[in-house]
């Protein structure tokens, strides 16, 4: 039997994209074959993922781990809400999320090149990202995480698989939770309004001048308009600042509460599955007319 080298191996990924693992063993069924090893996989994987590579992948699971003081949440992405129902990807997603929390990678290529194995397919998380890929059919991205290990407690509220929430605190644990909650609902972008970015501020700051503008009111009275709608602004986005959404008088605020409760929130990471990607819209009936109409051109 022919012996199987690594250049064999790296030779037939670099044909098939397939999992390293995969490559070596359809050249082993193959003898050492690097056009059958070929034929091998492409029935076994049809070389899906180097196909579905640039495919849009809008939908995923968020997935949260905790243990101890260290925490992490992740996303991962799909192409379809069914995929994200997948035990498979699910699976991937969580061990990611527990990797995570383990080895602290740096960044996403460096958890991507940590050794994970599952369905048979490793050594790494890349490898097994490929072997699911040809598996399910779908092309799946890591696209983002957060870990904390910075001490102090951990609390983490996850809506389904679609929503997640990590709150750093210091103080009672139902109020951090009750904080969790409220950030899946509220959906805040910064802690306090210190912390929201310039360029949110300036760009409200620019739509309330010009809605100020269309008023037709003295400078004086622009400006405190402005200055009003950028207030509101500021207490709509911010956390503390927020009217906490369990609030018996419906006006108590999120600092307020936590002040009672004697318990401080020091950071928190929302992650809303495929926000800010542009999903892909499919016309079908726009899709079946060209069709219709290329067949008459032929």
């Amino acid at each position: 039997m022919a012996a199987i080298t690594a250049s064999m191996v790296a030779e037939l990924r670099a044909r098939t994209d397939a999992p390293m693992m995969e490559c070596k063993k359809a050249l082993t069924e193959a003898e050492g074959d690097l056009a059958r090893a070929e034929e091998i996989l492409r029935v076994k994987l049809g070389n899906k993922a180097g196909k579905a590579a640039s495919r849009v992948t809008a939908e995923g699971v968020i997935a949260a781990a905790v243990k101890g003081d260290v925490g992490a949440l992740v996303e991962i992405n799909c192409e379809t809400d069914f995929v994200s129902k997948n035990d498979a990807f699910l699976a991937f997603t969580n061990a990611l999320a527990n990797l995570i929390v383990d080895s602290n990678p740096a960044d996403v290529a460096a958890l991507s090149a940590l050794p994970l194995s599952q369905e048979g397919f490793g050594p790494t998380v890349e490898d097994v990202r490929k072997g699911l890929i040809g598996k399910i059919g779908e092309n799946m991205t890591i696209r983002r995480f957060q870990r904390y290990a910075a001490g102090g407690k951990l609390a983490h509220y996850l809506h389904g698989t679609r929503i997640g929430v990590m709150v750093s605190f210091d103080g009672d644990e139902v109020a951090a939770k009750d904080v969790a909650m409220h950030v899946a609902a509220m959906k805040p972008v910064a802690l306090s309004s210190a912390d929201v970015p310039a360029e949110l501020i300036e760009k409200e700051r620019k739509i309330a001048a010009e809605k100020a503008a269309e008023s037709g009111k003295a400078a004086e009275f622009q400006t405190k308009m402005v200055d009003g709608a950028v207030a509101k602004y500021l207490k709509e986005i911010s956390l503390l600042d927020q009217v906490f959404v369990k609030a018996p008088d419906g006006k108590q605020s999120v600092a307020a509460m936590l002040k009672d409760k004697s318990t401080a929130v020091k950071a928190f990471t929302l992650y809303v599955v495929g926000e800010g990607i542009e999903k892909k819209v499919d016309d079908f009936a726009a899709e079946v007319a060209a069709q219709v109409a290329a067949a008459k051109g032929q």
